[in-house]
């Protein structure tokens, strides 16, 4: 339906989930990608089944939470390809706990990799895509930016930011350069794994027994890349037909 032929889309959390299943639909609609994450197994595997597909990809193993590894991700994939069209800061983690269990190891993680690898992203990318005249920056959010449900207020804390982040974004860098924030409900992925209260994960895996294929998100994510230069889709919130909130 659109055409992503030769767009060069860097992929943050690429080793799974929704950010796995965007690099192989876009691959597969003739994008150029990269994919960073922390697995260097599961990249090298990704990256095996892509070439075997006759994609065009490449690899990095990142840690967003470290400025200077998304500084070098970036250049990879400008240096790679010539260029960068898309950064999709899509690496979370979702450790969910009550509050007064004062996990504050995992809050510290939460905002390093939720907030502070949105950011390092936004700060490698955005010199790039303003010297080229244009860009485009997805940036994965949640149902929880929306809303905050028990056991997940620093989780929604970190998703609410990435909203006002993306938006603030959006409003600053003109009409060159595009923002889309993609905000998913239950998604097939491993984020309850995360969770180390085993209460609430049991209760967040039956929860999501709802959930949809990552491929839902990543087809969201081709329609906002695929669009006219002068179209920015500014946010898509998806989620399961049973998912009531």
């Amino acid at each position: 339906m659109f055409d992503l032929k030769g767009k060069v889309v860097a992929i943050t959390g690429a080793s799974s989930g929704i950010g796995e299943a965007a690099a192989r639909l876009l691959a597969t609609a003739g994008a150029k990608v990269v994919l960073g994450a922390r697995r260097t197994d599961r990249l090298e595997a990704i990256v095996a089944h892509i070439r075997r597909e006759g994609g065009d990809v490449d690899f990095l193993t990142i840690d967003v939470s470290k400025r200077r590894d998304l500084e070098r991700f970036v250049k990879k994939a400008a240096d790679r390809f010539g260029r960068l069209d898309v950064l999709i800061g899509n690496a979370g983690l979702m450790p969910l706990s009550p509050l007064d269990q004062l996990k504050v190891d995992e809050w510290e993680r939460m905002i390093d990799v939720n907030i502070k690898g949105v950011l390092y992203g936004i700060a490698a990318a955005l010199p790039i895509f303003r010297k080229q005249g244009c860009g485009h920056f997805i940036n994965v959010s949640s149902v929880a930016g929306h809303r905050v449900s028990p056991n997940g207020a620093v989780y929604a804390g970190t998703k609410f930011a990435v909203r006002a982040i993306s938006e603030g974004l959006r409003q600053e860098v003109g009409d060159k350069v595009r923002v889309t924030v993609i905000s998913p409900g239950a998604v097939e992925s491993e984020l309850s794994s995360t969770i180390s209260d085993p209460d609430v994960k049991q209760r967040i895996d039956d929860y999501r027994k709802m959930a949809i294929p990552a491929e839902a998100i990543a087809s969201a994510m081709a329609y906002a890349i695929g669009q006219p230069t002068n179209v920015d889709v500014n946010e898509i919130l998806i989620r399961p037909t049973a998912q009531p909130t």
